[in-house]
This record gives structure tokens, C-alpha cells and sequence, in this order.
């Protein structure tokens, strides 16, 4: 390692020292570590299979943030440790919920674990949330938008003790699905569409989302199909989409199934307008199904684009610093749930109290953090008060790696909401 690459890394975390120092009011030297007590923070993604390129992003920020917080000593007296769990497996190809449930039994059976961030994902938050809620171990999740497990009808299901335990840095696909047919219909004029999805929580429950707006704004849905995301040809059901003509095809899911549906759509319907969520804004759909492939698909993503922002250059120049690569909007949404995360903690120790889950549950329903993204608050389910949905269109930059969502990924718009 260079003597410059050194320097570069050091500028980059004393940038992101000063941004949480000034973000959670640390002010002081430098803790002792080995005099400080424990606590740890649980970290859940999807670090093997489809999705692995953005969970690194996601690992990668919130280290930085608990990073610099503990050189910032955030928490007088106390020292962040993560515990980083990966939910995708092999033989899932992506997210596995068995493997999620395993990881929320780890983190409930270590007693020092006061706090979760994460899954990315809602097939995994599903699974993990009934095993969270019986530990009172809370997490925070920066890209799982799956409205039913923070919605009070399923509390039963989700939170069977009753309190909430899933907090969220985006908004949920009770907003991401119907604002995306409302850019559908009001900004691209669709009057016919066909809805697939790929089978997964996240993806059944958007396009039910979706589809269900798109009706109310007068798109006639002309079909809905399933995909297996472990399938390899999706072209029999692509033929028969083009047979029907549609303007449009709206796509549920994620990348498993996103990067081969992409590949046979613009080979079978080169010119119909093709959608999708969060899941389908990528580097995996970049560099998976590659262009020209990709080229003019719109996505969303489930709160406000950042990146481009002024407020975010700081982390954007320390995030490329240390890591020697772009960031995305979930990043920061990562960055910011760490935020929130440490914030928790620090208004539980300066009230001179045991740091332990339940406090720690209770200091995030009271959630005003300064971030990023604005400040950070919840309702009272754990929802983000905030329901921005940005909507994006893939245009290639070949002046830009490819595989860079920031440069091909280019944003339009916040989607109209409803």
C-alpha cells in the first residue's frame, strides 16, 4: 500500500468522524477502548448470490459509520462491535429466509447484541421479525419495503409481543408500487400493461401494489405471471406477453430473476416500456444483463435520490475513499440507519441506565436524527414518516464503469403520489 493510498484512507475517515460527530453531537478525544463497555449491533444482508454487489455497499457504509463513531467516541463509555450475519445462501442463489431466521436466533442469543440493522430484503425481514419481536431486539432496515410486516393488522404475525421492532430508513411499497403506476400513467401515457413478478414477498407484494393503482388509473392489466427466479428461459411467457401487445410490462422482484427477464425481454419486446422497484436499480441488473440489454428500463427506488446531492458529497467522497467505489442511495439509507442506530444508543447511556434492548426499542420511537436524507423519524408502526419515491431511467454513460448505478441508473423525478 502506497503512502498516498494511506493518506487517502485517513482523509477519508476523519471526513466521516467529523460527519457523525456533528450528526450525534460527539464532542472529545478519542476513547479508551479497552475501558469501554460492549455493544453490539447486529448487521443482516444478503452478502452471497444475486444481490451481493449492493449488501457489500450497504456492509461497507455502516461500518464506516460505527467506525468513525467509536473514534469519535459517540458513546462515552462504550464502544460499537458488529455482528455481521449473511442471509444468502448458495442453494437460494440470493436471500434464503431459513438462513434469516437463523441469523435472528444468533443475534437474539448473544445477550450483548442490543440492536439490528437490516435485512435488505422482505422475504428475510419476514422471517426474522417474529424471532426479533419474542428477543425485544429491534432492528432497522435500510431497503426492506414489505408494507405488512410494520402494518398493525399482521401485528399478530410480525410482532407477537406487541411492540414495534421493525424500523425502516425508506418508505414501504404501499408508496412504491402505486406512485410507479402513477408515473406510468400521468408522465408515460401507458393504457395497457402486463404484471409479473418473481415470486418473493418483495416482489408478489409491489406489483400487487402497483397493479392495483395501475386499475384505479385506468391501465388495463392485460395478464400477471410468476416467474421462478431459479428458472433459466422465461421466453414461453414473454411470447405471450407479445402477443397481447402491450405498452408495458411491470416487473416485481429482484435480481435473480431481473437480469434473465431483462435479457429475454429486449431480445422477444425490444420497444415496450419495461418497470420495475428498488429491485431491479442495480449494479447486479448492470452488469448481470449488461447493455444494450438494460437500456431504457425505469425503477424506483424507496426514498429520495441522494447521491447527486450537495448535503451528500461528504460521504460520498469518504465512501469512495475507503472503498475505492461508488456509493448508491441504499448506501446512505445504510449509513443513516447506523446513524439512528448510534443515536439510540447514546440517548440510552447518557441517561446513565442500562444500554439494553427494550431501552433501545424505546429511544427509536422517539427518532429525530439529523441525516442525510433529512431528519430521520417513525410513526408509531416504525414506518418512515418520510414517503418519497424517486423514480430513475437506464441510459448507458459509456464515459462511466457500467456497472455504476449513480452514472447509468439517470434520475427523473419524485414519482406522483397518490
Amino acid at each position: 500500500m502506497t503512502k498516498r493510498l494511506i493518506t487517502r484512507r485517513a482523509t477519508a475517515r476523519l471526513l466521516t468522524t467529523t460527519a457523525v460527530a456533528a450528526a450525534l453531537g460527539a464532542t472529545g478525544a478519542a476513547p479508551a477502548m479497552a475501558a469501554n463497555k460492549v455493544v453490539k449491533i447486529g448487521l443482516d444482508c444478503s452478502l452471497t448470490g444475486a444481490d451481493s454487489q449492493g449488501a457489500i455497499k450497504v456492509k461497507d457504509a455502516t461500518m464506516m459509520a460505527f467506525d468513525a463513531a467509536n473514534q469519535a467516541n459517540a458513546v462515552p463509555g462504550y464502544t460499537f462491535e458488529l455482528m455481521v450475519l449473511d442471509d444468502g445462501t448458495a442453494t437460494a442463489g440470493q436471500y434464503d429466509p431459513a438462513q434469516a431466521a437463523t441469523n435472528a436466533r444468533k443475534m437474539v442469543s448473544d445477550p450483548l447484541v442490543v440492536g439490528a440493522l437490516g435485512p435488505e430484503m422482505s422475504g428475510a425481514g419476514k422471517a426474522m421479525t417474529p424471532i426479533l419481536s419474542q428477543g425485544d431486539l429491534a432492528t432497522i432496515t435500510m431497503s426492506s419495503t414489505n408494507p405488512d410486516i410494520t402494518n398493525p393488522k399482521f401485528a399478530a404475525q410480525f410482532r407477537p409481543k406487541g411492540k414495534p421492532i421493525y424500523f425502516r430508513t425508506v418508505t414501504t411499497d404501499a408508496y412504491q408500487g402505486p406512485n410507479m403506476a402513477n408515473f406510468f400513467a400521468e408522465k408515460l401515457h401507458v393504457k395497457s400493461v402486463y404484471v409479473l413478478d418473481d415470486s418473493g414477498a418483495f416482489g408478489v407484494g409491489v406489483a400487487d401494489a402497483f397493479q392495483a393503482q395501475a386499475e384505479k388509473k385506468g391501465i388495463k392489466v392485460l395478464g400477471r405471471d410468476r416467474l421462478d427466479p431459479k428458472a433459466a428461459d422465461y421466453t414461453t411467457i414473454l411470447t405471450k406477453i407479445k402477443s397481447l401487445n402491450p405498452d408495458a410490462i411491470y416487473f416485481g422482484g429482484v435480481s435473480q430473476a431481473g437480469v434473465k427477464l431483462a435479457k429475454q425481454a429486449y431480445d422477444i419486446m425490444p420497444k415496450v416500456i419495461k418497470g420495475g422497484p428498488d429491485g431491479m436499480t442495480s449494479s447486479e441488473l448492470l452488469t448481470g444483463a449488461g447493455f444494450p440489454a438494460v437500456e431504457g428500463w425505469y425503477t424506483t427506488i424507496a426514498a429520495p435520490h441522494l447521491v447527486d446531492d450537495t448535503k451528500a458529497q461528504q460521504f460520498v467522497a469518504s465512501f469512495k475513499g475507503q472503498f475505492g467505489i461508488a456509493p448508491d442511495d441504499y448506501s446512505i439509507t445504510a449509513y443513516d440507519a447506523a446513524l439512528v442506530m448510534i443515536d439510540a444508543v447514546k440517548r440510552v447511556a447518557a441517561t446513565g441506565k442500562p444500554v439494553t434492548r427494550e431501552a433501545v426499542q424505546a429511544a427509536l420511537m422517539t427518532t429525530k436524527v439529523p441525516s442525510i436524507q433529512g431528519t430521520i423519524s417513525f410513526d408509531a408502526n416504525g414506518d418512515l414518516a418520510d414517503r418519497t419515491v424517486s423514480v430513475f431511467h437506464i441510459e448507458k454513460d459509456a464515459s462511466k464503469p457500467l456497472d455504476d448505478v449513480s452514472a447509468q441508473y439517470k434520475y427523473l423525478e419524485v414519482a406522483p403520489q397518490s
